[in-house]
C-alpha cells in the first residue's frame, strides 16, 4: 500500500511539472507565467534587465495545431525619466509582474465564451519593454541603465515558442490590446515569414488603431510623443521599410494608418470610433485643458456640450477617413469599429461575446472575428455615431490613467 502511494504521489508531480501550468478557479482560468530563459544571450531583457515572459495555455483537439498570441499593452516611455519609474513597475519588469493571468474573452478555454478559438494554443506576451516590442537601443549614462530591446523581446519568445509547436502551426492569429494593438502592426508582416508557408496567418488589433490626429488646440500631441519615442528607443531601424522608404518622416511609419498601407497579410481591426484612451490623450490631452474644461465630458459623455460631441463626431470621422482604403479595397480585410466609448473589448469577456456584449447589426465582436478569419462572411461593421448604439459598455478609466 505504502509504494502504491509513493507511486501516486511520483506520478502527480510529474504531471504538475510537465503539464501546462494553470489553475481554474471557478470560471476563471488563471495561467502561469513562463521566463524564456536564453533570452539574456541576446539581450532580449526588459527594461531594468529582468527576463521576458509569456503565459502559454495549451490547445487540444482540432485546436492543437492552432495559435493565438496575445500581446500585453500598457502605454509607453519616450523619455528617460518615465522608462527609469517605468522600470520599477510591472510596465518595465517581470520581477513586478503577476505570475498568473486571467485567460478570458478570446484568450478562454470555454466555447461558451469564445467559441472560435476555444481549443487553440494562446499565449499572452507580457509587455515589459515601454515601445509595443519594437525598440532596440540602451540607455547607459554610468549612474543608470535602461534596455530598449522590445523587438529582442518579441523575437525571443518566437524562438521559445517555435519548438513548443508553433513551427507546426496550421492556423495562427497574432494579436494584441492597445500599446499591444499596436505592436501587431509593427509585427505582422515578420510573424508570418516565422511560420509554414502553409499556414493561414491572420492579425488583429484591438484598440491599437492610433491617429496621426490634432488635438483640440490644433497640436500634434500624439505625432510628437510617438517622434521621441521612436528616437529614444531605436525603434526606425525595425519599422516596415517598405513604408520608412515612403516618407520623408519615417517615423510615422510607427502610426497603424500609415503602417497598414505595407501589410499585405489579412488584418482585422477591432476599435472604438470613441476610444477612450485616444479621447483622452490624442484629442484632448491635459496639456490641451489647462482649465479642465474638459473633464466633465471625458468621465461622463452624457454631460459632454454639443460642441463637445461635435469634436468627438470628428474624431470617429478620421478614424473612418483612415480606414476607408482597407473597407473599400480590401476583401481580406475586417473591421468592427463600434461607438462605445471604451478602449480594448477582446479580453474581457463582458465584450467578447456575452448575452449582453455589444453588438453591430446584432453580432457580437467574437462572432464578427471569427466569421472574418475563417472566411464565413466578409466582416466589416461600421456602427451609427453615438448615441445611438444601445448595446454599449462603455469602460471609462478612472482620471489617474495616464498616456505612460
Amino acid at each position: 500500500m505504502m509504494k502504491i502511494r509513493i507511486e501516486i504521489t511520483l506520478c502527480l508531480l510529474l504531471f504538475l511539472v510537465l503539464a501546462p501550468f494553470c489553475i481554474c478557479s471557478g470560471e476563471r482560468l488563471l495561467v502561469g507565467m513562463t521566463l524564456v530563459r536564453k533570452a539574456t544571450a541576446h539581450g532580449a531583457v526588459c527594461l531594468d534587465g529582468s527576463l521576458p515572459a509569456y503565459h502559454l495555455h495549451r490547445g487540444f483537439g482540432a485546436g492543437s495545431n492552432n495559435w493565438i498570441l496575445q500581446f500585453e499593452g500598457g502605454g509607453w516611455c519616450n523619455d528617460i525619466s518615465s522608462c527609469l519609474e517605468r522600470a520599477k513597475t510591472r510596465r518595465g519588469s517581470t520581477r513586478y509582474m503577476s505570475k498568473l493571468e486571467v485567460f478570458s474573452g478570446i484568450l478562454s478555454n470555454n466555447a461558451s465564451l469564445n467559441p472560435d478559438f476555444y481549443n487553440w494554443n494562446r499565449v499572452k506576451l507580457r509587455y515589459c519593454d515601454g515601445a509595443s516590442f519594437s525598440g532596440d537601443s540602451k540607455f547607459d549614462n554610468g549612474t543608470s541603465l535602461l534596455y530598449f530591446r522590445g523587438q529582442r523581446i518579441w523575437e525571443a519568445i518566437i524562438h521559445d515558442l517555435l519548438p513548443k509547436g508553433l513551427s507546426r502551426a496550421r492556423k495562427a492569429l497574432l494579436s494584441g490590446c492597445s500599446a499591444g494593438g499596436l505592436a501587431t502592426f509593427l509585427h505582422c508582416h515578420n510573424f508570418t515569414k516565422m511560420l509554414p508557408s502553409n499556414a493561414s496567418v491572420k492579425c488583429l488589433s484591438d484598440a491599437g488603431f492610433f491617429l496621426d490626429e490634432r488635438d483640440i488646440s490644433l497640436n500634434y500631441s500624439m505625432r510628437s510623443f510617438y517622434h521621441d519615442l521612436v528616437a529614444l528607443q531605436g525603434i526606425e531601424q525595425n519599422l516596415n521599410p517598405n513604408c520608412t522608404r515612403s516618407t520623408s518622416n519615417p517615423k510615422l511609419c510607427f502610426f497603424p494608418q500609415y503602417a497598414l498601407n505595407y501589410i499585405s497579410t489579412p488584418y482585422f481591426i477591432l476599435n472604438s470610433a470613441y476610444d477612450v484612451f485616444q479621447f483622452h490623450h490624442s484629442l484632448v490631452p491635459p496639456s490641451a485643458d489647462l482649465h479642465g474644461h474638459w473633464n466633465r465630458c471625458k468621465f461622463d459623455p452624457a454631460a459632454c456640450s454639443a460642441y463637445q460631441i461635435s469634436v468627438l463626431q470628428g474624431l470617429r470621422r478620421d478614424m473612418l477617413v483612415a480606414l476607408y482604403p482597407s473597407y473599400k479595397n480590401s476583401r481580406r480585410d475586417g473591421m468592427f469599429i463600434n461607438s462605445c466609448f471604451a478602449h480594448c473589448q477582446s479580453e474581457s469577456q463582458d465584450t467578447w461575446f456575452a448575452v449582453d456584449s455589444p453588438r453591430i447589426h446584432n453580432k457580437t465582436i467574437a462572432e464578427a472575428v471569427g466569421d472574418w478569419y475563417f472566411g464565413r462572411k466578409i466582416t466589416k461593421e461600421i456602427d451609427c455615431p453615438y448615441p445611438c448604439d444601445k448595446t454599449c459598455h462603455n469602460l471609462i478609466p478612472s482620471p489617474q490613467v495616464s498616456l505612460r
